[in-house]
């Protein structure tokens, strides 16, 4: 996804009154927008969109547990629905067999046997499947599996 396509969607949720996905729309763009205006000179590419969607997803998704443990079950919903508005602008996510199965080729590759290697089994993970699964599916089963 590039700008004008953010911008384009945006213009179509608002024809079809789609307060929420209007809403979700104009929050990405601000953030987007918050980036390229903060003085780093950061040029807005598809991978600084999809990190910025993911950080929001990451946000909501913080948002929904607090919101569910505090006996907020509307809100948790509203955010509920941000995430999936806000997954559709991603790339597909790898499934959890998946992941583990890169998982145990990546710990094998670097010849990684016991805990003191996670770090370095997560950073090269991190690297390889950045935007494909999520960061905490990820660190779960690296747990796991030593």
């Amino acid at each position: 996804m590039n700008l004008a396509e953010l911008q384009e969607n945006l213009k179509q949720a608002m024809l079809a009154k789609e307060e929420l996905k209007v809403s979700v729309l104009r929050m990405l763009k601000a953030e987007i927008m918050k980036i390229q205006t903060d003085g780093s000179g950061t040029e807005i590419t598809p991978e600084l969109i999809q990190n910025t969607i993911q950080k929001l997803v990451k946000q909501r998704k913080d948002a929904f547990e607090q919101f569910t443990s505090g006996g907020r079950p509307e809100l948790a919903e509203k955010e509920q629905q941000e995430i999936a508005l806000l997954m559709v602008y991603l790339p597909e996510q790898m499934s959890e067999e998946a992941v583990r199965a890169e998982v145990r080729a990546t710990k094998a590759a670097l010849g990684v046997t016991d805990k003191s290697g996670v770090g370095k089994l997560m950073g090269a993970l991190m690297g390889k499947l950045k935007g494909k699964a999520d960061g905490g599916l990820i660190k779960k089963i690296v747990e796991e599996e030593l």
